[in-house]
């Protein structure tokens, strides 16, 4: 009985340690990424996103994201009305690894 329960407990781990893949085909917006900066607590990048300019941010991580082109997915789209909005995007990293920006700024 104690192997069957040190079994099950096994199997359980590992699937609670497992990572989900994320599915290249759901990164459908494309995002070039013409500036990054550290400022030393979180990280702020100039990007166009369907020929407008935004900044994003992420707080927590120090790396420095690299210039370019990358897929991501809206995984936040709140609005009041037609004047605020609250938007994330998800970037998914060449490595299949995922990272969330949140838009913090808008120009024309």
């Amino acid at each position: 009985m104690r192997k069957i329960a040190l079994a099950v407990l096994v199997i359980g781990c590992t699937f609670a340690w497992a990572k989900d893949v994320s599915n290249p085909s759901d990164y459908t917006v494309n995002i070039h990424v013409a500036k990054s900066r550290n400022t030393g607590n979180h990280q702020e990048l100039k990007v166009v996103i369907n020929g407008r300019k935004y900044e994003l941010e992420r707080y927590g991580d120090l790396m420095l994201l690299a210039l370019g082109d990358y897929k991501a997915k809206l995984v936040k789209d709140e609005h009041r009305g037609t004047y605020d909005s609250l938007q994330v995007y998800e970037f998914l990293l060449p490595d299949q690894k995922t990272v969330k920006f949140t838009v913090i700024g808008q120009a024309e």
